[in-house]
């Protein structure tokens, strides 16, 4: 191969921060700034510099393996696995029905493999039961964005907006370690005399950069944005023009908010009235202002109503569909955004329609060559789908995805997967989930397959092919063409991932995410391209969307919708057996369920294992000095870490980070309580006891 360089994107975090390839003598790849891309400008974060680590032989699978006699897993040629793999599939089918066949995705996955693994799971196998773990990353976001504005893009708005506004509101988001080179756009921002609150229980490193820290309980994000809404009533700072031409529903939303008055709110959340006063007359007093949301406020039993009560404080002073103003979600996984939009998801069709509309089951049945009739309808989300394993479901094929470390009450879908009659794992490494599996694919990473993703922006991008992978190593779309081919359906499946977006183009046509106006010619030639696209005829073509909202919203009468919403508490708070509450979370050198970051040395350097962060006040009483190990217990199990002891945190709160497996696993502890509408888990609070390990 020629030692040229390729611009591609990085295969971690939502940024999708452009990077240049070049393959080495050596076998080695070397990443090169690619400062034309605007998402990063050629900065990049330890995890995207050190990302071809993962490439090398020496910690990647390059056979498939299959679970022998003995119960160890053993190399196997090709034909051995999938003849395995399409067999069990048949046999599970035949004897439990369509539904007893499960599929599970992951954010990770390019546009292309999330649309055919959708189709797949329902053409071929014709199962209801696939969703991914998308879901367990902004889907309380994407539901409230859908009640409020009738379309759900994590950003309406590019990145390159945030240093133009007056003043940020940033909920639940570290991204000075979640996503480094996004931390320019807020410094930018305070550059330009704006002002930025970080709102999170920790005074994290992105907190530390802030004009003004609040830290609320855990689980109280509901009531914090209640009580600004209050003020804003209270003050007189309400946009009522705006209110009125642009919006419906705000006599109920108003209602709810005028009864979290601040005194109340103080008492919920522990932050006081004065700092509630000035973080609205912060927010209020710019001529344009945004809320941009993460984890924090989502992950939570009650997720969409938090973050339908910030979308309400924006709409209540006129933000959405100006200039550098509204609300907006920062994505995490790679492909979050682009791999809940065509299909993955248990109740989605391509271009973000619903499966239980007629007219987009016609739709997408027409392009898929089948009979509407055919298709199952919505199963069961994420959580539910990995609690039914072993019961219901008996077999399950797995992309992407590792749950043995990011599920919610982890030892326990841990045990759903040992309990499964089959388990086929496609993936790069050999995962914690990929260790229990009976068959294991090795199948191609970024840098040795082109597609496409989608980004937090909605900006779609081609990551193109920069490198030959190894040999015995095939794509996910050679996987499920192959197995389309062993279960009876010979066509449909192709493997050139160009040919998959042109499908793609006319699934998603006149759907909420239309993709039908971007080629793989136009993203060779831009930096991408902001979905809704529609097809438009070659000359002129579609400029893409990269503002939404600007004249309507996505509304049958194109007016936003107010949600009244009330403050409640969280499934599980604190008591006298459990009387602190954990919140989890990311570190810097660390990605994810850390299958892949944990295989790169000098991440593990950096961030070489779990911790717990905790109070000094908290420490003393435990006695428990930096570095000694203390468990964290709660109703669903016990991880144990060294004690990290900082002030930056408060007294009644812990911390873990999630990446690691074993003893430190911070999801043995996680609630799985269910939001009610977007059926995310509660991963960032629930109740426990911190004890000190002894000898």
């Amino acid at each position: 191969m020629e030692n040229t360089a390729t611009p591609t994107h990085c295969p971690y975090c939502a940024l999708q921060c452009g990077m240049n390839l070049t393959p080495s003598p050596d076998g080695t790849v070397e990443v090169g700034e690619r400062a034309d891309f605007p998402v990063n400008r050629g900065a990049l974060c330890g995890k995207g510099r050190t990302a071809p680590a993962v490439l090398s032989s020496s910690v990647r699978l390059t056979s498939p393996l299959i679970r022998s006699e003995d119960g160890e897993l053993a190399p196997a040629t090709w034909a051995e696995a999938l003849d395995r793999i399409a067999g069990e599939l048949s046999r599970v089918r035949a004897e439990h029905g369509p539904d007893a066949v499960g599929v599970f995705g992951g954010g990770g996955l390019t546009n292309e493999k999330a649309y055919t693994l959708g189709k797949f799971a329902r053409v071929v196998l014709g199962t209801s039961q696939i969703d991914y773990n998308g879901r367990f990353c902004m889907s309380s976001a994407a539901a409230a964005g859908m009640k409020a504005f009738g379309l759900d893009r994590g950003l309406p708005f590019p990145l390159e907006d945030i240093p133009k506004s007056g003043c940020v509101i940033l909920v639940g988001s570290n991204l000075a370690e979640t996503m480094p080179p996004s931390l320019r756009f807020f410094n930018e921002l305070r550059e330009n005399g704006g002002t930025l609150i970080v709102i999170d229980p920790r005074r994290t490193r992105t907190a530390e950069q802030a004009d003004l820290h609040l830290a609320p309980r855990p689980g109280t994000d509901l009531a914090l944005a209640l009580g600004m809404l209050h003020l804003v009533v209270a003050e007189g700072r309400t946009d009522e023009e705006y209110i009125r031409e642009r919006t419906t529903g705000w006599e109920e939303a108003r209602a709810e908010a005028l009864a979290h008055w601040p005194e109340y709110v103080e008492r919920i959340t522990g932050v006081s009235v004065p700092e509630l006063r000035e973080a609205v007359r912060m927010f209020c007093e710019p001529e344009s202002a945004m809320v941009l949301t993460a984890r924090g406020p989502e992950q939570q039993s009650k997720g969409t109503d938090t973050v339908g009560a910030w979308i309400n404080l924006c709409l209540a002073t006129g933000r959405p569909g100006r200039p550098h103003s509204g609300y907006g979600c920062l994505t995490g996984q790679g492909n979050g955004q682009g791999g809940r939009e065509h299909g993955q998801k248990a109740d989605q069709l391509p271009g973000y329609r619903k499966l239980d509309d007629p007219e987009a089951r016609r739709h997408v049945a027409e392009v898929w060559g089948v009979d509407p009739g055919s298709l199952p309808g919505p199963g069961r989300s994420a959580y539910e789908l990995l609690d039914a394993l072993g019961t219901d479901i008996r077999s399950l094929l797995l992309m992407g995805s590792n749950p043995v470390v990011s599920a919610p009450r982890a030892a326990h879908i841990e045990q759903r997967l040992r309990s499964l009659d089959f388990l086929a794992v496609c993936d790069v490494v050999l995962s914690e989930t990929a260790a229990l599996a009976d068959v294991v694919l090795p199948v191609t990473q970024w840098a040795e397959e082109t597609g496409t993703t989608t980004n937090l922006e909605g900006r779609v991008l081609l990551r193109r092919r920069a490198i030959t992978p190894p040999s015995g190593v095939r794509s996910d779309l050679e996987v499920m063409h192959e197995l389309a081919d062993r279960l009876g359906v010979e066509k449909g499946f192709p493997t050139d991932p160009e040919e998959v977006f042109e499908e793609l183009r006319r699934a998603s046509a006149g759907g909420a995410a239309d993709y039908s106006g971007i080629t793989y010619r136009r993203l060779a030639e831009e930096n991408g391209v902001f979905w809704p696209c529609p097809a438009e005829g070659a000359d002129p073509e579609h400029p893409g969307t990269p503002r939404l909202f600007h004249d309507r919203f996505a509304t049958p009468d194109g007016r936003a919708r107010f949600v009244p919403v009330a403050h409640r508490a969280t499934a599980e708070e604190p008591d006298e057996e459990y009387p602190v509450l954990l919140t989890t979370g990311r570190v810097v050198s660390q990605y994810q369920s850390g299958a892949q970051t944990r295989r790169v040395d000098e991440l593990n350097a950096a961030a070489p294992g779990p911790f717990v962060e905790l109070h000094p006040r908290l420490a003393a009483r435990l006695g428990a000095a930096e570095g000694d190990p203390v468990a964290v217990v709660s109703r669903r199990g016990r991880a144990v870490a060294p004690a990290r002891i900082t002030t930056a945190i408060r007294p009644d709160t812990v911390f873990m980070p999630f990446h690691w497996p074993g003893e430190g696993r911070a999801n043995t502890l996680t609630n799985p309580a269910l939001d009610p509408t977007s059926r995310m888990p509660e991963f960032k609070s629930c109740a426990v006891r911190v004890e000190a390990v002894r000898g």
